[in-house]
C-alpha cells in the first residue's frame, strides 16, 4: 500500500443465502481511497451501496476478499481488534442520526471517547468542541429527542468526528431530510472536509453531492465502474 493510500479493497464479494438461492450483492470489486479524498458511491436503490460501506468500515465481514487500512487487513482481525478499529479509525454517519434520545447531545457525542477509555472530562471537552464545530454549542445540554432532524444529523456528524477518524463514512446522510436542511448539512460537511483535511466516502443518490467529490464510483450489478477524478 502506497503512503498516500489509506484504504484498499481487493476482490470484495458479499453474498446472502435466500430461499431462491444465493444473492450476490457485491461481486469481486476493488477500490482504493487516498488521504484527503472525498469519494462518492452512486447507483440505483438496492445496488449494494450501504453493504459496501459496511464492509469497508468493518461493520460487516465480506464473503470473500479483503479490506486493508495502512497495511492491516480487517479480515484477519479478531472481534475485539475489529471493535477497536471501528472506534479508533472510522467515523460513520447514517441516513438516520441514531442518537440515544434519553441522552443529551453532549452525552451522545462524547460516548465513543468514553468507550475508548478517555476521561469523562476530556470526552466532555472534545464533545463540546465538535458540537461547536457543527453549530450546536447552545444545544449541548438538550436531549437528543428535543433536537430537530437537521440538528440530530449535525450531532451525529460531531459524534462521528470526535474520535479523529482516518476515514469518515456517510450512508445517505441527507436522505431523510428536507431539501433546505439537506443543503445546510451538505455545506457543513464540505466545510469540515476542507478545514480538517478529512478523508471520506459517501453512498448517495444525490448527484449534486457526488459532483462535488474528488472521486465518483458507480455501483451496478455488484461491480464498480472505473472511478473518475473531478476536474
Amino acid at each position: 500500500m502506497r503512503g498516500d493510500t489509506v484504504l484498499v479493497a481487493r476482490g470484495l464479494r458479499k453474498a446472502f443465502a435466500t430461499s431462491a438461492g444465493e444473492l450476490v450483492v457485491l461481486d469481486g470489486l476493488d477500490l482504493e481511497l487516498k488521504r484527503g479524498e472525498m469519494a462518492a458511491v452512486v447507483g440505483p436503490s438496492g445496488a449494494g451501496k450501504s453493504t459496501l460501506l459496511y464492509l469497508l468500515a468493518g461493520l460487516d465481514r465480506p464473503t470473500a476478499g479483503e479490506v486493508e487500512y495502512d497495511g492491516e487487513r480487517l479480515d484477519t482481525m479478531s472481534a475485539d481488534e475489529l471493535a477497536r478499529h471501528r472506534n479508533q479509525r472510522i467515523g460513520f454517519v447514517w441516513q438516520l442520526a441514531n442518537l440515544l434520545p434519553e441522552f443529551t447531545a453532549r452525552e451522545n457525542v462524547q460516548l465513543p471517547l468514553l468507550v475508548r477509555g478517555e476521561s469523562r472530562e476530556r470526552a466532555g471537552q472534545e464533545a463540546e468542541r465538535w458540537l461547536g464545530e457543527v453549530g450546536l454549542a447552545e444545544r449541548a445540554d438538550h436531549l437528543a429527542g428535543e433536537l430537530s432532524g437537521g440538528e440530530q444529523q449535525r450531532a451525529a456528524l460531531a459524534r462521528a468526528l470526535v474520535t479523529g477518524p482516518q476515514v469518515l463514512f456517510a450512508d445517505e446522510p441527507t436522505g431523510n431530510l428536507d431539501a433546505a436542511t439537506s443543503d445546510r448539512i451538505l455545506e457543513l460537511l464540505m466545510s469540515l472536509h476542507r478545514t480538517h483535511a478529512l478523508t471520506s466516502i459517501w453512498a448517495t443518490h444525490n448527484l449534486e453531492l457526488a459532483g462535488r467529490c474528488n472521486r465518483v464510483w458507480r455501483l451496478e450489478r455488484g461491480r464498480l465502474a472505473a472511478g473518475r477524478l473531478a476536474t
